[in-house]
């Protein structure tokens, strides 16, 4: 590599490529980062090794069967398959709407110090631990759901397989609502970045062109960030599917497939936070890891389809 030593700049450059601090420093900067890819391929090593009796004696059954029965050593993990799904998906359904709602109104309707400090307080709710999160659901949410929400459910739309049956209090309805609560903060603090990276001649441009401050949200804001918001959503998901312990403590814990949102169930990580310190066998263990791979397999591809999404809208807008 050739430089005009005549110039002072390309001069101070070339100093700076060869100077062996420059190079340790890089050195030592690479080491954390190659730790932590290190690190993840070190869990699915372990969880794909602790798996492989489970994976060799039952195959795909695992994975499609309903049956789990550790007396008899025969072990399926759909219905906590189905649990996490189910659940995950109540959590979205009501979580989503209000929380880019929230995000919209805190962005572009809110005072900017209302904004700030309701925008905190959401942010605060993600630092609350899930076992508080867990404790209300068993002592407010679960006896509220089984003396109010259940039974008019029950009674005006008992028609539907999903609102059949007795009312528990605890089953998958609680879970997908405090799910739902624990993935709130999440969704609306990514949505309002992605809305923030929206430059403000955007919205002036609509505006002048006369459109009416819902018109601007809706073409200048919502319509050129339906990827980042997507992917909010998204994380909110991967989040959902890996809680355990304020599921475990609503959920029921009964590992059956049932169409009813009362009926009590079991998640993949509420079963693997159950099961593990008292199973007797190593098959029985290797099945837990294995629901563990799952779930490790499952929230790992979700994320990562989330941060395309919201890399995808920031990065466009930015470029514009």
């Amino acid at each position: 590599m050739e430089f005009d030593l005549s110039n002072k700049s390309e001069l101070a450059k070339a100093k700076r490529d060869f100077h062996p601090g420059d190079r340790i420093f890089g050195r030592a900067l690479m080491l954390p980062a190659y730790s932590l890819l290190i690190l993840l391929v070190a869990i699915a090593l372990f969880l794909l090794h602790g798996a492989w009796p489970s994976i060799q004696r039952f195959g795909l059954k695992f994975v499609f069967s309903s049956t789990w029965d550790p007396v008899r050593e025969v072990f399926g993990a759909l219905p906590v398959i189905y649990g996490t799904i189910v659940s995950s998906s109540i959590a979205v359904l009501i979580a989503a709407p209000v929380s880019i709602g929230a995000a919209l109104f805190l962005n572009e309707l809110a005072p900017r110090r209302v904004s700030e400090i309701v925008g905190h307080l959401i942010e605060m709710l993600a630092a609350i631990p899930s076992v508080v999160f867990g404790l209300w659901g068993i002592f407010v949410l679960a006896p509220w759901l089984r003396s109010v929400v259940e039974p008019a459910l029950g009674r005006f739309f008992g028609f539907l397989p999903l609102f059949q049956g007795p009312p528990y209090g605890v089953g998958m309805l609680a879970a997908g609502l405090i799910l739902a609560i624990m993935i709130m903060p999440t969704v609306a603090s990514i949505s309002r970045e992605v809305f923030h990276s929206i430059p403000r001649v955007q919205r002036e441009a609509a505006l002048a062109l006369g459109a009416t401050r819902w018109e601007m949200i809706r073409l200048a804001v919502l319509s050129g960030t339906k990827s980042g918001v997507f992917g909010a959503v998204i994380l909110g998901l991967g989040r959902a599917l890996g809680e355990t312990m304020a599921v475990t403590m609503v959920i029921g814990n009964r590992s059956h497939i049932s169409a009813s949102l009362f009926a009590p169930a079991q998640t993949m990580a509420s079963a693997i936070a159950n099961e593990y310190a008292e199973a007797t066998s190593d098959i029985h263990l290797s099945a837990l890891v294995g629901v563990g791979l799952t779930l490790f397999v499952v929230t790992f591809i979700i994320n990562a389809i989330a941060r395309i999404f919201v890399w995808r809208t920031t990065l466009r807008w930015s470029a514009k």
